[in-house]
């Protein structure tokens, strides 16, 4: 007769803090799970496939002799809050809020209107604000019209005639 050994017919346990405890199967995890309120068992082989997404054990589940189950505290999950809707401290109607767009689109098109005016030589020009206007010139020819004026507005009026005779008499103007 040879050395037999019985079929082991146990589970084993372990804790979080590496304690292990056998158990007598058949069993079931309610059993082993009402002297620790707050655990859930999870079996060896989902905690190595699975990780920390393994599904615990239901409590009317049977233990099975020769594996390895690991008791484990649920962790506290926060409640669940719903998102709360960010709202500024202005209450305004739906008329207001309709006005409110209508103006800023208006104000977007006013953009879109003003357009840069030409100057035309019978002075029809009907915006009288300051004028940017950008000339090219020589340094040479720059410096014989201030050697040939009297005075700055003389300078200026001789370099706008010299502009107006490159840009063909109606140059595009651009309103500052």
């Amino acid at each position: 007769m040879g050395n037999t050994v019985g079929g082991r017919k146990k589970a084993k346990v372990m804790k979080i803090s590496g304690e292990t405890f056998k158990i007598k199967t058949p069993v079931r995890a309610w059993d082993i799970v009402k002297d620790y309120p707050g655990h859930v068992l999870l079996e060896s082989e989902s905690v190595k496939k699975f990780g920390i997404r393994a599904k615990p054990i239901e409590p009317q589940q049977e233990l099975r002799p020769k594996k390895i189950y690991f008791l484990v505290e649920l962790p506290k999950l926060p409640e669940e809050k719903v998102p709360r809707r960010a709202r500024s401290d202005v209450r305004m109607s739906a008329k207001d809020r309709l006005e409110c767009l209508m103006l800023s689109r208006r104000s977007v098109s006013d953009l879109s209107i003003a357009r840069p005016t030409s100057l035309a030589p019978g002075g029809s020009e009907t915006n009288l604000g300051p004028v940017r206007v950008k000339v090219r010139l020589p340094r040479a020819q720059l410096a014989k019209v201030v050697e040939g004026s009297r005075d700055e507005a003389e300078v200026a009026e001789k370099i706008i005639d010299l502009f107006m005779d490159k840009a063909g008499g109606s140059p595009v103007v651009q309103h500052v």
